[in-house]
């Protein structure tokens, strides 16, 4: 019997600086379905961390080095997932520079905190910025 077990994925809300400047959140748009609004992030491949993967993702999907500065929490409904049941590992982190669409990312977006289109995200990123949101 083969052990079945969920996908253990990773998400990142990317805080963008320029300097002292708080620019916004980064968002991506996906290329693949679900397609609309996501976090940046991806799942953790076999001999890597999930702070490895946090930091590979944003840098593949955004073109930006991401600091990791906490844990924001670990999301495991069973449906967050359209696709099938995914665990991710979500902190928040920093960066700087200018965001790139790359790997799987269509597009890639800054969103100040008042304008983030929360009913266009995807998975359970409304959830995710939420919590990021009232934790402050």
């Amino acid at each position: 019997m083969e052990p079945r077990t969920p996908y253990l994925a990773t998400d990142v809300v990317v805080r963008l600086w320029d300097g002292d400047r708080f620019r916004g959140i980064v968002l991506i748009e996906r290329r693949n379905p679900p397609v609309g609004l996501a976090l940046p992030g991806g799942f953790v491949e076999v001999g890597e961390s999930v702070e490895e993967a946090a930091r590979r993702e944003i840098r593949e999907e955004t073109g930006l080095e991401v600091r990791l500065s906490s844990l924001l929490g670990v999301y495991s409904d069973p449906g967050r997932d359209p696709r099938f049941h995914v665990v991710s590992v979500v902190f928040t982190g920093d960066a700087e520079g200018e965001p790139s669409a790359g790997s799987d990312a269509k597009k890639v977006a800054v969103f100040g905190l008042e304008d983030i289109p929360l009913n266009r995200l995807v998975f359970d990123h409304r959830r995710i910025i939420l919590d990021f949101l009232r934790r402050g």
